[in-house]
């Protein structure tokens, strides 16, 4: 009977002793009783629909780092951005975002994200593109992005329409394919004159879908920039000298205006041979846009000078500020893991399709004619101004405008309106 009341007695007193200290001592909220640190990251499919390879990433990570679990969840790219604004009022963000820039950025400078300064100051050496910093950069200075891939937005021409007008010739199919503004007219003409196609070409104004497209067109054939000096938005001198260029093309019937158009429905016309090209090619758009029943040449904007400036989409990763030193730490862990490993870093470059923003990872697409070509064209990125504030206000401008100047407004009036509602 002592024995039993003995044993009694010290099993009470190691169940005082557990309870006093995990009352005294609390886990964080980021850290489980057993000292592993719980993640969770929600990725737009980037990777692939379906793919599988987020969790095999988590996995391969917490092979490595058997004190962190990573919690991974697809989100879709139709619900997804209103399941993170209600995920962000009801204050149970994710830890990591895999996603653009656009909303990246919109979510540091309101405050709901981790800066990640020192993770970019070890990355700036290495940047393929010095461009590249100016999407991963919030209002204040700070970086909320952690850059892995990106990839240009070009055009798209049907290599048997030109040949069969003969307009090919002044296309540059050789090196970085790079061409001019005159030869591009040349080109609309001869495609027009034979009459191979319905339309040239059309430049779609009906919508915002894609016009980073039309904005590229116009910013390049005479190098002008849709945002001033001073930082504002503005179509300059030569902006309205390419509008002008436009609008006499469209009256000659070298190009068409697509007034109840967004680049889908430009892209299907490209598809379906009726017009020779398109404004809004990319790796993306040409995987769902391929034809089998011609040719698809890619190519950069063409340009006065020869030397184009490309629009071009980039892939990162942020952190949201959920208020835990040990959820941060994990989640650089890991997005370093994913986009810096000597393994999975190149890898994960290549599953999203895209180009690596390391210079260092050099070319992740030898053998492959097309893609090293594309990957060449990271050296003619133009400055990103998609997380510029009033972006999004001025986009509806922008088409607007294009559909003024076809419709006979002259450009510079049209030009005038666009800056002023746009900087309002």
């Amino acid at each position: 009977m002592k024995r039993f009341f003995a044993l009694a007695l010290a099993l009470c007193m190691t169940f005082a002793l557990a309870a006093c200290g995990s009352t005294s001592t609390p886990a964080s909220s980021g850290e489980s009783t057993d000292g592993v640190t719980e993640i969770t990251w929600w990725a737009f499919p980037t990777f692939g629909v379906d793919s599988g390879y987020e969790q095999e990433l988590a996995d391969a990570f917490m092979a490595q780092h058997n004190d962190i679990k990573v919690n991974v969840e697809i989100i879709d790219f139709t619900s997804g951005a209103d399941a993170l604004t209600s995920a962000i009022t009801a204050g149970t963000a994710p830890d990591i975002l895999f996603d653009a820039p656009g909303r990246i950025i919109e979510y540091g400078n309101a405050g709901n994200l981790v800066a990640l300064d020192d993770m970019i100051e070890e990355l700036k050496s290495d940047l393929a593109s010095e461009s590249l910093l100016e999407t991963c950069m919030g209002a204040d200075g700070s970086y909320y992005m952690y850059p892995i891939s990106s990839s240009p937005f070009y055009m798209g021409l049907n290599k048997e329409m030109l040949e069969e007008a003969d307009a090919l010739q002044y296309v540059n199919l050789e090196g970085d394919r790079i061409w001019t503004t005159e030869n591009f007219v040349k080109m609309c003409e001869a495609l027009r004159d034979a009459g191979v196609c319905q339309t040239p070409g059309i430049v779609y104004c009906g919508g915002q879908g894609g016009d980073q497209g039309t904005r590229a067109l116009v910013n390049n054939l005479y190098s002008s920039s849709i945002v001033g000096e001073d930082g504002s938005w503005t179509v300059d001198a030569n902006g309205v000298k390419a509008l002008e260029l436009l609008k006499t093309m469209y009256d000659s019937k070298a190009l068409d205006a697509g007034f109840s158009m967004a680049a889908a429905d430009e892209l299907q016309q490209f598809q379906q041979e009726t017009c020779a090209m398109t404004f809004c090619w990319g790796t993306s758009n040409a995987n769902s846009y391929a034809s089998e029943d011609y040719t698809q040449i890619s190519v950069p904007f063409p340009s006065d000078d020869g030397v184009p400036e490309l629009e071009y989409l980039v892939n990162g990763f942020c952190v949201f500020d959920n208020g835990d030193d040990a959820k941060t730490a994990a989640s650089k862990e890991f997005i370093k893991f994913i986009c810096d490993d000597a393994e999975w870093g190149p890898k994960s470059v290549v599953q999203t399709g895209a180009f690596p923003v390391r210079a260092s990872y050099g070319n992740l697409y030898e053998g492959n004619e097309e893609m090293s070509l594309l990957a060449s064209w990271t050296q003619y990125y133009g400055p990103y101004y998609n997380t510029k504030e009033g972006f999004a206000a001025m986009r509806p401008l922008w088409f607007n405008m294009l559909q003024q100047v076809f419709n006979g407004t002259p450009a510079q009036e049209a030009a005038d309106a666009f800056n002023t509602g746009a900087n309002a």
